[in-house]
């Protein structure tokens, strides 16, 4: 990372050219390919869990242990796929988008794509 007193700001053209940058379109499509789909599938999981507690009353009250019923356990495992989605995008972030931003922020921060001027092409782009 620059020097703060050394670091010049950026100019509307660079930030511009980064995010036309094919690394930029590599970022975006590697975030979304992870985000949407799992998106869709918690929002799916949520809903029929609401869906099952307000028209699945008994099935949701079915005793499974003592006290603790279908819909505890389901409300609970809410959580737990809450906490599981969350280990696997910082996984997949680790893996898969943080080494095209982490370039991308070192070469915005030393200019490069300033006047686009790009350093080796799209390296980053290639990364897996």
């Amino acid at each position: 990372m620059s020097d703060p007193v050394e670091r010049r700001l950026l100019t509307p053209e660079e930030y511009r050219e980064a995010q036309a940058s094919p690394e930029f379109t590599e970022l975006r499509k590697r975030f979304r390919a992870f985000a949407f789909p799992m998106t869709v599938a918690f929002l799916s999981w949520y809903l029929l869990f609401v869906l099952l507690s307000t028209y699945a009353h008994d099935f949701m009250s079915t005793k499974v242990l003592g006290n603790i019923n279908v819909g505890l356990i389901f409300g609970l495992l809410q959580f737990v796929s809450t906490f599981v989605i969350t280990h696997l995008y910082v996984s997949h972030a680790n893996r898969k988008t943080d080494p095209i931003a982490d370039e991308m922020r070192d070469r915005l921060e030393h200019h490069e794509y300033a006047d686009g001027r790009r350093r080796g092409g799209s390296e980053g782009a290639t990364r897996v």
